[in-house]
């Protein structure tokens, strides 16, 4: 079920809520609806992967509570050890299985096997919506308990809430259960209006950035990068810097609308996107894009490989391997591996820069590390190498667009402002780069130099009210057709 959707909206969401409130001195049946419920947004996707949550859920229960009777430091290792593999067996056997079977062949017939001995079949299976996050954040949860960080869930339920939860079941932010077992244990009897109000702001402010901005560029971004050619230097930089905006709004709108929902429920949901394009570094960048990953890969990766002790090249060495696994993680594609090693060596750089102690200017120092997050963006988003290198020799080397295609596009574009941009009739690669002429310096400035949803001053106006209920009504003709959140395949 999709948040930008009528039956979540007008059936689901209510309903819930209704409920919800309803049961305030039920706080166990409260829970059990929470879980419940989320299952049925979860399972309106597909019903039989349900069946993967409740077996994650169950394991990292029970590894929990044995972790914590545990009488010493070897059989709490054992049951970590039993929640770990059993969560990475799931998510690669249904996320990563065909990938490395595909590469096994692969390397088999370069060594020039006979193609008998090759492995398979492949196996063929669909990726489950969100995956990889609900198992970090169950596997979280054992971690936390060995390591002493977070007590066990008091009850099946309260796990099961958590770990189902469905305002960021599938796509974050990744909550830690340390962080929201104390609201399990005391939730609020009442919705207060000041919170509602918020939770409202954060879902409307966060639903008009998935449809009003980059569902917008989306289908002329990709419309580009499917036809652009090694000579069309000024298409393929719209095309990434439509896509770099696209994947902002589409992934912080998605966790503005979880906050926001939280906060309906009375919850806190930890913040997951802080203006990451106003970075000056790439370590900063990574402090502010989808922190409660990045946060995760640190505690739980990074540090664990010894983080920053042991000296210079193994702090690289970590950071590396970290981000590679990052990369990784996002999806069982080349391309992926080397966006993560990519930024892994970015993060290299970065730390032995600040070695140097020599400052850049803030500008120059903004706009190498946008390039850099640019670059890295085309491999993310590039559906083969062939596609990445395409668009990248466009981008940084082979010819400009000719004078006579810079004028049909000024004056299309005049042409399109005085028509009111006329949005679904601009069939041509032009019609596309004039479109996104207007909307990427848009969606720009709103990055750069507007605040993030977190930024805004909390409390209702008068203005401030009416202006949310435009934006959802804008929001509400947007819905005429199923539009899925990037970071679903995830």
């Amino acid at each position: 079920m999709l948040f930008n959707s009528h039956v979540f909206l007008f059936v689901f969401l209510p309903l819930v809520l209704w409920l919800w409130w309803r049961w305030r001195e039920a706080p166990r049946w409260r829970l059990i609806l929470l879980m419940l419920a989320s299952y049925v947004f979860y399972g309106y996707w597909s019903w039989p992967y349900i069946g993967l949550m409740v077996l994650s859920t169950v394991i990292d229960f029970h590894a929990g509570q044995r972790i914590h009777v545990a009488p010493d430091k070897r059989r709490k290792r054992r049951w970590l050890i039993v929640s770990i593999v059993a969560n990475l067996s799931i998510l690669c056997v249904f996320k990563y299985a065909s990938f490395a079977l595909a590469n096994a062949n692969a390397l088999l017939e370069l060594l020039g096997v006979a193609s008998g001995a090759r492995l398979g079949p492949f196996l063929e299976l669909a990726l489950p919506v969100g995956i990889s996050f609900y198992t970090f954040q169950s596997m979280s949860y054992s971690i936390d308990i060995y390591r002493g960080d977070a007590e066990p869930a008091r009850d099946f339920w309260s796990f099961g809430a958590y770990v189902a939860m469905f305002p960021q079941l599938v796509a974050g932010p990744i909550i830690r259960y340390s962080a929201i077992h104390e609201q399990f244990r005391a939730l609020p009897r009442r919705l207060r209006p000041a919170t509602a109000y918020l939770g409202i702001q954060f879902f409307v402010l966060g639903l008009s950035k998935k449809l009003l901005i980059a569902d917008m560029v989306a289908p002329y971004v990709d419309a580009l990068l499917q036809t652009t050619g090694q000579t069309e230097l000024l298409m393929s930089w719209l095309a990434m810097l439509g896509y770099t905006l696209q994947i902002y709004f589409d992934f912080s709108g998605y966790s503005d609308m979880a906050v926001g929902l939280g906060y309906l429920l009375g919850f806190s949901i930890p913040q997951n996107f802080d203006s990451p394009y106003k970075s000056r570094s790439i370590s900063e960048f990574w402090r502010r894009w989808h922190m409660t990953l990045s946060f995760w890969l640190r505690d739980y990766l990074y540090i664990s490989l010894g983080g920053s002790r042991g000296g210079q090249l193994k702090t690289l060495r970590n950071l590396v391997i970290t981000m590679f696994l990052g990369g990784l993680w996002h999806g069982a594609a080349w391309t992926f591996v080397v966006w993560g090693l990519w930024h892994g060596l970015l993060l290299v750089i970065n730390h032995l820069w600040r070695r140097t102690r020599i400052a850049l200017h803030w500008t120059v120092a903004w706009l190498m590390t946008q390039l850099a997050v640019i670059v890295g963006w085309v491999f993310f988003r590039a559906e083969d190498f062939d596609m990445a290198r395409r668009v990248l020799k466009s981008m940084f080397g082979l010819g400009e667009i000719d004078a006579s295609q810079l004028l049909g596009l000024c004056a299309n574009l005049y042409a399109r402002a005085l028509a009111g941009l006329g949005i679904a009739s601009l069939p041509s690669g032009v019609g596309r780069m004039s479109y996104l002429l207007v909307f990427v310096p848009l969606g720009w400035f709103i990055a750069l130099a507007c605040k993030n949803t977190w930024e805004h001053r909390p409390g209702a106006t008068r203005w401030k009210s009416v202006a949310l209920a435009l934006l959802f009504v804008l929001c509400v003709l947007r819905l005429t057709q199923p539009s899925p959140f990037l970071y679903f395949q995830f």
